[in-house]
C-alpha cells in the first residue's frame, strides 16, 4: 500500500480537526505561514492541502483573510451589501423591470452580424486583436500541466477506443460534488459531458422539442440560443426581462396561457447581455409554472461560478419534477479553447445521451481526465477565486469610466457577476447601423438588436469587462461614444 503524500497527510489531519471541532464553523484555520512553521512543511504542500479541502466544500478561502471552515453566509451578505453601495453610487445604473409587449410566437432569423462578430473573435472584446501583455494565469498553467500529465499516462491501447457517450466518470463525479455543494442532490450518472454549453443547449432543445414547437426566451437574451432555435426550426416567444432581476415570470405566465410553449430557456445567474440575476421568488414561480404547463426549463448555468461575492443557487436545486435541464461549461471560467461542457437532462437524460452519441460520438478522454484532476486538487477553486476578484475590479474600471466620460443620457447595468454590461442609449440611437462605421475605425461593437429575434433594443449595446480597460480600449470607447452621438 503506497504511503500518502505529505499534502494528503495534512489534508486528513485538518479534516479530522474540523470533524472534532478543533476549528468550528466560520472559524479561521491556521495561516499558510503558521502551518509551514508548526508542521515543517513547504508552502506548496500546505496550499495543496487547503485547495483540495476547498474543492470539496470543507473550507472557504477569502482573499487576504485566509481559509475558514465552511462558507459563512453572513460575510458574503456583507460583501454583497458593500457592492450594492458601489452600485447605488453610480448615478445612471439601470433599475426596474423589463418593458415592452410580447409579440406572437414566430420563426427565428438571426442577423448575419452575429457571424461577423464571432469570425472576428469579438464576442467579448471591442478590440479583439489587442494584446494585453499579460502572461497566462497561474490557473491556466496548472490546468495545462494537469492535462499534459493525463495525456502522458494514456496507454497505447486507450488511443484505439472512444470515450463512453456520457463522458469521463471522474469528471462527472467532480461535477456532481460541486453541484451537491449548491444544494443539488446529483450523482455522476446524471451528467453527460459535451463540447461546451452551446452543444448542451442544442441537445436540450433537440430532446425536449420538435420542429415548429414554441420556446420562450429572455428578452434581451443570448443570441446563441436564437441561433439554435433558427437551426432547429423552432418558434420563439420573447419574455421581457429586467436588466437587474431577469425574466418577468408574470409575463411568462401570460404567454403560457396564450400559447402552447414546450420549453423555456433561462439564465438565472448573471445572464448575458445584462448581467441580471433571477429573483428567488421568480425561481419558485417558474418551477411551479413548469409543472402546471408541462414545460421543460432549460437552465443555462454557464456564468454561475462567476459571482463576485456568492454563487446563486441553481434552479436545479429546487427541481422536484426533473423538469430542469441543467447546462454549463468551463469555457467562460477557464479557456474558450477548452470545449468541455455538461448537461444534466433530468427526465430527458436517455434521449440526450443518444443525441450526444449521434452528434459528437465522443469527447477527448485525456482532456476530461486532466480537468477532473485539476478540480479535485483544488486548482479550479483557486483559479476561480483569483478570476472573480479580477473581474470585479475590471467591472469597476469599466463602470467608473462610463459614469465619468459618457453622456448622462446613457444608463447601464452594474452586475454582481458574469462578464457583461448592458447599455441603454437615448431613443433614436441605432447601434446596429453604427456597426460598419465602428469597424472602419478598428472597433467591434455588439449591437443590442442581436439579443432579440424581433429586432428590438436598437438603442442598446453590450460591453464586456472580460479584459482590463487599457488605454487602447479607452480610446475605442471614445470612438464608440462619438459614433453613437452623431
Amino acid at each position: 500500500m503506497p504511503r500518502d503524500y505529505r499534502y494528503q497527510q495534512l489534508e486528513s489531519w485538518l479534516r479530522d480537526g474540523i470533524a472534532g471541532q478543533r476549528w468550528r464553523v466560520g472559524e479561521r484555520l491556521p495561516s499558510v505561514r503558521e502551518m509551514c512553521k508548526d508542521r515543517q512543511l513547504s508552502k506548496a504542500t500546505v496550499l495543496h492541502a487547503y485547495q483540495r479541502l476547498e474543492a470539496q466544500g470543507v473550507v472557504e478561502a477569502r482573499p487576504k483573510s485566509g481559509y475558514f471552515v465552511m462558507p459563512a453566509a453572513v460575510c458574503r451578505d456583507q460583501a454583497a451589501a458593500m457592492d450594492g453601495t458601489f452600485s447605488r453610487a453610480i448615478s445612471r445604473a439601470i433599475s426596474g423591470a423589463g418593458s415592452g409587449a410580447m409579440a406572437a410566437p414566430a420563426p427565428v432569423t438571426v442577423n448575419e452580424v452575429v457571424m461577423d462578430i464571432m469570425t472576428r473573435g469579438a464576442a467579448f472584446d471591442i478590440l479583439p486583436q489587442t494584446t494585453t501583455g499579460h502572461n497566462s494565469s497561474a490557473g491556466i498553467v496548472a490546468l495545462n500541466r494537469s492535462i499534459g500529465r493525463a495525456l502522458r499516462r494514456q496507454s497505447v491501447a486507450a488511443h484505439h477506443y472512444y470515450d463512453e457517450p456520457a463522458g469521463d466518470a471522474d469528471l462527472r463525479e467532480q461535477l456532481a460534488q460541486r453541484y451537491r455543494r449548491q444544494g443539488c442532490e446529483r450523482i455522476a450518472e446524471d451528467f453527460c459531458i459535451t463540447a461546451g454549453c452551446q452543444q448542451s443547449l442544442f441537445l436540450a432543445l433537440m430532446a425536449s422539442c420538435q420542429r415548429g414547437d414554441i420556446v420562450a426566451v429572455e428578452s434581451p437574451g443570448f443570441y446563441g440560443v436564437l441561433q439554435l432555435l433558427e437551426q432547429l426550426g423552432l418558434q420563439v416567444v420573447e419574455i421581457p426581462a429586467s436588466p437587474v432581476n431577469g425574466m418577468d415570470i408574470d409575463a411568462l405566465q401570460s404567454a403560457l396561457q396564450q400559447w402552447n410553449i414546450r420549453a423555456c430557456v433561462v439564465t438565472p445567474a448573471f445572464a448575458t447581455p445584462t448581467g441580471a440575476t433571477l429573483l428567488a421568488a421568480s425561481r419558485q414561480k417558474l418551477l411551479l409554472l413548469a409543472d402546471q404547463y408541462d414545460l421543460a426549463v432549460i437552465e443555462d448555468d454557464i456564468y454561475g461560478d462567476l459571482g463576485f461575492f456568492s454563487r446563486p443557487e441553481p434552479l436545479k436545486a429546487d427541481d422536484k419534477s426533473n423538469r430542469v435541464i441543467l447546462c454549463g461549461s468551463f469555457s467562460k471560467n477557464l479557456s474558450r479553447d477548452l470545449r468541455v461542457g455538461w448537461i444534466d437532462a433530468g427526465r430527458w437524460n436517455t434521449q440526450v445521451k443518444r443525441l450526444k452519441l449521434v452528434t459528437q460520438l465522443a469527447s477527448s478522454r485525456f482532456v476530461q481526465q486532466g480537468l477532473a484532476a485539476f478540480i479535485k486538487d483544488g486548482g479550479y477553486d483557486a483559479h476561480l477565486r483569483r478570476q472573480r476578484e479580477q473581474l470585479r475590479q475590471q467591472r469597476d474600471q469599466w463602470v467608473d469610466y462610463l459614469d465619468q466620460h459618457w453622456s448622462h443620457e446613457i444608463h447601464f447595468s452594474v452586475p454582481q457577476g458574469g462578464l457583461a454590461i448592458w447599455l441603454q442609449l437615448p431613443e433614436g440611437v441605432d447601434t446596429l447601423s453604427a456597426y460598419g462605421a465602428a469597424l472602419q475605425q478598428g472597433v467591434v461593437i455588439t449591437p443590442g438588436s442581436l439579443f432579440s429575434a424581433t429586432g428590438g433594443y436598437r438603442n442598446c449595446l453590450r460591453l464586456s469587462f472580460l479584459h482590463p480597460l487599457s488605454a487602447a480600449r479607452q480610446v475605442a470607447l471614445k470612438t464608440i461614444a462619438a459614433l453613437l452621438s452623431t
